[in-house]
């Protein structure tokens, strides 16, 4: 079997294309794996290092310059011609779209060519590529309900739910003391994001001093750009530890109590799939307002608490901390709730459905 993927700008879309080619190397013994991304961004570097070949393509994302658009205009149109001859060369059975502009003329070359082409959606809302590529899909996969709506298309929809979630689980367990921090108190960890916030770390520095006095411990994480303005003239109680990154967060995740959390598509599948208590505070500073919505849907089914960082104040983190903690009965129904959303293993579901599509 042969598969192109492509996907790029973020980890945010390619955690979710290496969860993928994962599932397919684990289900097909002779399997042939092309990825094309762009020639300047992070996946240029990610994939080759996985020993997966790649191809990089020059497009850019439109923006508000309209000399750079019209530069961009006619890029697409060369990717197109490129990607078709990249396609007639290695003869894919399947494309699969996981996010970012360089999806656009990968997906729009395959159906030209009359190749099966999947896409996958990991926020709420979708993002600006998959709205337009959604057109070229003949599959379109989506991690929460309330994204089909917005996809005006022929091609069948399918809950898949976000294949990073069965990554996490397979990610072993931190040891609590390489951390500095006990197996005798309960741990809530505070991760903002891949890169941190600096807006969510001005506000959590009161609300870190105020847990000197709290009986559990807290592992807080400000991203790496972040960190040394945030340690600045600081200094904290011994229950509290600041990091600015964490290799293999979930590792992180499976020993904590408590999770407090930015509302990326990742960050929420691996919560959902760990099972673990949390309280979301969406970014405010994404595109469409995405992760409120993506919090909202989780929050609305009983699986996290959501507090919008407009009204985040001391007290109130406070309050759901020490209720999260506490609460037995707050946390089980919580974790009962996350259990009938992770009922099914996304990249496996994602594996049929495309092994369908191409029969």
């Amino acid at each position: 079997m042969k598969i192109v993927v492509t996907a790029g700008g973020t980890m945010g879309h390619i955690n979710p294309a290496l969860a993928i080619i994962e599932e397919f190397q684990k289900q097909e013994k002779d399997l042939e794996v092309l990825y094309i991304g762009t020639h300047n961004r992070m996946e240029k570097e990610v994939i080759p290092k996985k020993g997966i070949p790649y191809e990089g393509i020059e497009v850019y994302g439109f923006s508000s310059n309209i000399l750079l658009d019209i530069k961009n205009f006619f890029l697409i149109q060369k990717a197109v011609k490129k990607c078709k001859e990249i396609f007639k060369k290695f003869q894919p059975d399947v494309v699969i779209g996981v996010g970012g502009y360089v999806t656009y003329p990968v997906l729009k070359a395959a159906h030209e060519l009359g190749i099966k082409t999947f896409i996958h959606e990991q926020n709420s809302i979708p993002g600006k590529s998959n709205k337009m590529i959604s057109k070229y899909a003949d599959l379109i996969g989506v991690t929460f309900e309330g994204s089909a709506h917005y996809f005006k298309t022929k091609g069948k929809i399918v809950l898949t739910g976000h294949p990073c979630g069965a990554l996490a689980k397979n990610i072993p367990k931190k040891n609590k003391k390489d951390l500095g921090l006990s197996y005798d108190k309960p741990l809530l960890t505070v991760v903002a994001g891949s890169l941190g916030s600096g807006s969510l770390n001005e506000k959590m520095i009161t609300f870190l001093e105020s847990c000197a006095r709290k009986d559990y411990e807290v592992c807080y994480i400000t991203g790496k750009m972040h960190y040394e303005n945030f340690m600045k003239d600081k200094k904290f109680s011994s229950n509290v530890k600041i990091f600015p990154y964490v290799e293999e967060l979930p590792g992180l995740l499976k020993v904590s109590d408590v999770v407090i959390s930015r509302a990326g598509a990742g960050s929420l599948s691996e919560i959902l799939s760990l099972g673990i208590p949390s309280l979301i505070i969406p970014s405010p500073n994404v595109a469409n307002n995405h992760q409120y919505y993506n919090a909202k849907e989780l929050a609305d089914k009983d699986c996290v608490i959501l507090l919008e960082e407009k009204d985040l104040t001391v007290e109130k983190l406070e309050k759901y901390v020490d209720d999260l903690i506490h609460n037995e009965f707050l946390r089980m129904n919580l974790i009962n709730h996350m259990k009938k959303e992770t009922a099914f293993d996304s990249s496996a579901l994602i594996y049929k459905e495309i092994k369908d599509l191409i029969k």
